[in-house]
């Protein structure tokens, strides 16, 4: 079984900087693919950032140039840093993560994803 558990989350005036971390354990070894989502209340999920297992990333549009997904060397912690953030940024953030392989199309869909971390919440006021 693989774990995940974010943390980081807070409140920032529009303008900051956040960054989250996931917390990896368990079979951590036989992840291919991780990514970040966020739900914002009342609206779906949306998959924020991803991260392959070669090191390849696919971001959202909304977030392109602000938000950089990366992993520690040891690959037990993927991280989220989020610049410039605006108050549309607010939502609960999660880590997801995903075995196999994952088609290019597939890369922010979060029915290709497993295991689920239990989500941080980040507020940013204008």
């Amino acid at each position: 079984q693989i774990q995940l558990v974010e943390s980081g989350g807070g409140s920032v005036q529009a303008g900051g900087s956040l960054r989250l971390s996931c917390a990896i354990s368990g079979y951590n070894y036989r992840i291919a693919y991780m990514a970040w989502f966020r739900q914002a209340p009342g609206k779906e999920r949306e998959g924020v950032i991803y991260i392959g297992p070669d090191g390849s990333t696919t971001y959202s549009t909304s977030v392109k140039g602000r938000f950089t997904i990366s992993k520690n060397s040891d690959k037990n912690t993927l991280f989220l840093q989020m610049n410039n953030l605006r108050p549309e940024d607010t939502a609960i953030y999660y880590c997801a993560a995903g075995l196999g392989f994952l088609p290019l199309g597939r890369r922010l869909s979060g029915e290709e994803f497993a295991f689920w971390g239990q989500g941080t919440q980040v507020t940013v006021s204008s």
